[in-house]
């Protein structure tokens, strides 16, 4: 092979790394967009199945202890996913100042934490079919059911999405090539949001029949 051929050679094998680069670089760009977006999404869902809740706190429709436990619950996850600005004024003024009192503004590391706390206080609060079925009777009750369902049910479905989005960002970050072209940059490695958001079965599912007692 003449040295003309050799140089043609390596040209196209330069040009064919710097494309695959480009290519990769750009993916791992809107994969990054797109954890972003999906996290996004998780916290407005996780904001509204607080709101949701501390509304059901406060409307006098659950037991005093209940009521207490849910809105400290509700507020913490508040002032988790609103840290930056007045989370206090989606919170009902009824429990304002038990929330002051119960708990702080908690880290946004512990996310997680918060609203698994939230998760399962609110199983607690509802666990009981039977209470659940009788609290539907009171008035205005089976509308903030139905709200707060709504609202876990698309946390779940959002979780979900930006889970999977997570997880391609990581396979493709994980790959020798662009570990060892550094094609990612400074950006971290997008990580999962692991939180307890299992279901409380008196509940019942958005559009389904109430569970029954």
């Amino acid at each position: 092979m003449s040295w003309s051929e050799t140089a043609v050679l390596v040209v196209a094998v330069v040009l064919l790394v710097v494309w695959w680069s480009w290519v990769a670089a750009s993916r791992i760009d809107r994969l990054h967009r797109k954890v972003a977006a999906s996290r996004a999404v998780v916290d407005t869902q996780l904001l509204r199945r607080a709101s949701a809740a501390s509304t059901l706190a406060a409307s006098g429709v659950l037991d005093p202890v209940s009521s207490v436990l849910v809105g400290e619950a509700s507020w913490a996850s508040i002032t988790a996913g609103d840290a930056q600005t007045q989370g206090m004024a989606r919170l009902p003024a009824e429990l304002r100042g038990t929330a002051r009192a119960g708990t702080g503004s908690p880290d946004v590391a512990d996310r997680g934490l918060v609203e698994s706390e939230l998760s399962a206080t609110l199983r607690e609060a509802l666990a009981d079919p039977q209470e659940v079925a009788e609290l539907r009777e009171e008035p205005g009750a089976a509308e903030l059911l139905a709200a707060l369902a709504d609202a876990w049910y698309r946390v779940q479905l959002a979780r979900r999405f930006h889970n999977e989005a997570v997880a391609q960002a990581q396979r493709m970050r994980r790959g020798w090539a662009v570990r060892t072209l550094r094609l990612a940059g400074r950006a971290p490695m997008p990580q999962t949001l692991e939180l307890d958001d299992a279901w409380p079965p008196a509940l019942g599912r958005p559009g389904a029949p109430p569970a029954a007692p």
